[in-house]
């Protein structure tokens, strides 16, 4: 949904339709700065979360990876992909034999973006011969599919969630892609997630910028790696050896 107001008559009526047609352009390319006059995604969207920097929780150790904070929450493990230059391709949390891969990307204010998203990847993963259909989950309609791996038939299971200027693209991997409850550290990660949108204007469904913790990314362009696990990196890879860290409470599901 576009918002428009209405404008006068004249020539300065004229004007401002101009500059409101320029403007409705500009939002939905995701290239126009915060505005409170705008509409924002409301946080009564998202009851359990992600949240928005702006709304998150204090006292929770977290690992900084730029766009997205990521909570520390035992047994899961943290795999990111990197570059030389410690700029992240992919992050991917581990619990047993589950796994919950992360992306974030800019998003207009005015209206959410998953469920346009959500259909073109349906559309994706038809034209790769995968069947997929929707459901209803924890943040609302899902996309749930079965793919064919090096390693056999996984269950796959796509999450969207819409917060103000950003999409967060949550996948579930393994048992947790049929059944969360198989898996509540991972889904204690995604609930506890922090988005830190930035107000640098961006196009829409561009990926938010994440990077390695700046010791992390020093120390991977030293040896090379281009995958590294953070597990216990939170708050700083300085406190990554026998950190005392809280868990993030898995609240329990709304109905």
């Amino acid at each position: 949904m576009i918002f428009s107001r209405k404008s006068g008559s004249g020539r300065h009526a004229k004007d401002d339709t101009r500059a409101g047609g320029a403007r409705r352009l500009e939002e939905e390319l995701g290239l126009v700065d915060d505005d409170p006059e705008e509409p924002v995604a409301s946080k009564a969207d998202r009851p359990e979360g992600p949240y928005d920097i702006t709304e998150a929780p204090a006292g929770i150790p977290q690992l900084d990876l730029g766009a997205l904070k990521v909570p520390a929450v035992d047994d899961v493990e943290v795999r990111v992909q990197a570059d030389n230059e410690g700029k992240i391709q992919q992050i991917v949390l581990v619990n047993n034999d589950s796994a919950l891969q992360l992306g974030v990307f800019a998003a207009p204010r005015s209206e959410g973006i998953w469920d346009e998203v959500r259909g073109e990847i349906r559309k994706q993963l038809f034209t790769d011969g995968v069947a997929a259909e929707d459901a209803d989950g924890e943040w609302g309609t899902e996309l749930r599919a079965r793919v064919r791996t090096p390693d056999g038939l996984t269950d796959i299971r796509f999450v969207g969630i819409d917060g103000p200027r950003w999409l967060v693209r949550a996948v579930f991997q393994g048992p947790a892609a049929v059944d969360p409850g198989v898996a509540p550290p991972l889904v204690a990660c995604l609930r506890n997630l922090v988005v830190d949108r930035g107000h640098e204007a961006m196009p829409v469904r561009e990926p938010l910028p994440l990077h390695l913790p700046k010791e992390v990314a020093e120390a991977t362009a030293n040896d090379g790696s281009a995958e590294v696990a953070l597990t216990d990196a939170a708050n700083g890879a300085d406190e990554a050896n026998g950190a005392d860290r809280r868990k993030p409470s898995p609240r329990p599901r709304r109905k």
